[in-house]
């Protein structure tokens, strides 16, 4: 075809997998195209990860202005525009996206805005948006399309009264009150930063915790707090009869054989994500897929040879770190630059107050497999920093093989436990156990000396419990 162009690659989808994996080729020489819809960045940059953290700022910056007495200082009148808080979020999204589409440039990135459809195999058609009727040619494509939020079944997505998580980040005003269905880390999160600004929140779990796939004992730490922050938590409970009115929704709530009526200005769906594959394929081109989702082999490779797929469109755990790395292994093993590599391993975060973080196997999933192993846990209200920076809330725990004392879970909950988890990531690559973190020397007074004691705990010789 005449108007045709081909390539070594098309990736079809520009979140953290898609530009990701078409900055990798970029980077081994490939020519390579990247099909987005929107901005460079998908959810995780535009609508979820970046502009959420954004937010979760401005409300812990506004909560310790709040508890500045804790320290001596003293701050009167202090006051927020919630508009510009939601504006400065949008602003952090905006030049980020700048950014990827200035390594777009500098790695020789074709970047095409509009929705590619893969028509037949090694040929990918944009039907929709600015650059429509494109046609692309490659032996390879990388399926990068991500997911979306899942939305509650025959209660439509308004933006104002009903809203996912997309709605909730460019709100035009701040809701009185709310009920966020889904405590996972978008709804925790959420639940935060409404609730640290006066929205009257309600969080909603169907499971028995808050923050369900997280060691019970840090679920129960974030819970407790929430409800001493003025959250009201709800575990084992179900949202029925939800009914939008013009000036707010009334639903119940429903647990066991108790049922009570709420009314709130708006609800929060945070009940998980989808696969995103409208307008993927045309009629020509069956993949194998599992719930939506699609299966790839070990090279990440699908059921039709020379399409691939990476991040969230493969299924769980749907997270921008996990998707960075499927797709540069995707990349680097299509090209025989190394062979590809799986996920073994990975950091799961949520940045409510406290923070939480964690990598590898929890308590209860070690016993469910029958594998023996050791605990060492040390509370951050015995850490000098922790203390000093009136973070003393939370815990470090670190969980061993009996035998051998490697890394098979760890679990933080407190201050800085997203930034300190990559070090037990760390140990997990090298392999490294609890007595070398233990024999590593951490500086004092740090807020990490906790890592160095949970480990020492595991032997009994942790020296500050």
């Amino acid at each position: 075809m005449a108007n045709t162009t081909k390539y070594d690659l098309v990736v079809i989808g520009g979140g953290p997998a898609g530009y990701a994996a078409a900055i990798r080729a970029g980077q081994l020489g490939k020519k390579v195209a990247c099909v987005e819809q929107e901005r460079p960045g998908g959810t995780c940059l535009n609508w979820g990860c970046i502009p959420s953290k954004a937010l979760l700022k401005s409300a812990e910056l506004f909560n310790k202005i709040n508890h500045c007495e804790d320290f001596g200082l003293s701050v009167k009148g202090a006051s927020f525009d919630f508009t510009k808080i939601i504006q400065r979020s949008r602003g952090v999204s905006e030049n980020m996206a700048k950014g990827i589409e200035f390594l777009f440039k500098k790695n020789k990135v074709e970047y095409i805005k509009g929705v590619g459809t893969i028509s037949v195999p090694g040929m990918v058609e944009v039907t929709e948006g600015p650059d429509k009727g494109k046609i692309l040619s490659a032996e390879k494509i990388l399926i990068a399309t991500g997911c979306k939020p899942r939305q509650l079944p025959d209660i439509e997505v308004d933006g104002e009264r009903i809203m996912t998580s997309r709605q909730a980040l460019e709100m035009k005003t701040q809701p009185k009150s709310i009920v966020i269905v889904g405590a996972g880390a978008i709804g925790a999160e959420f639940a935060y930063f409404l609730n640290a600004f006066g929205t009257k929140v309600t969080l909603v779990e169907m499971l028995d915790q808050v923050l369900p796939v997280e060691d019970h004992e840090v679920a129960a730490v974030v819970a407790k707090e929430f409800k001493a922050q003025g959250i009201d938590c709800r575990t084992s409970t179900a949202v029925q009869n939800i009914k939008v009115a013009k000036n707010n929704v009334k639903m119940d709530l429903v647990k066991g054989d108790k049922t009570e009526s709420v009314t709130a200005d708006s609800v929060l769906v945070a009940i998980g994500v989808v696969a995103n594959t409208a307008g993927l394929l045309s009629p020509r081109v069956k993949l194998a897929q599992d719930r939506g989702y699609i299966k790839v082999d070990d090279n990440y490779e699908s059921s039709v040879k020379g399409i691939y797929a990476a991040g969230d469109i493969i299924g769980p755990p749907w997270l921008a770190h996990v998707a960075t790395y499927e797709a540069v292994q995707a990349v680097q093993g299509m090209f025989g630059h190394s062979k590809a590599k799986q996920v073994k391993s990975f950091p799961g975060c949520t940045y409510c107050l406290p923070q939480v973080a964690s990598i590898g196997k929890t308590e209860k999933k070690l016993k469910e497999e029958g594998i023996a192993y050791k605990v060492g846990k040390f509370p951050f209200m015995a850490s000098g920093k922790a203390v000093a920076s009136n973070a003393s809330v939370g815990f470090v725990k670190l969980l061993v093989g009996e035998k051998y004392g490697e890394i098979l879970g760890a679990h933080i909950v407190g201050g800085e436990a997203t930034e300190m988890i990559a070090e037990y990531g760390l140990g997990i690559q090298l392999e490294a156990t609890a007595e070398d973190i233990h024999h590593t020397i951490h500086a004092h007074p740090t807020m990490s000396e906790a890592m160095m004691e949970a480990a020492a705990a595991v032997f009994g010789e942790a020296i500050h419990i």
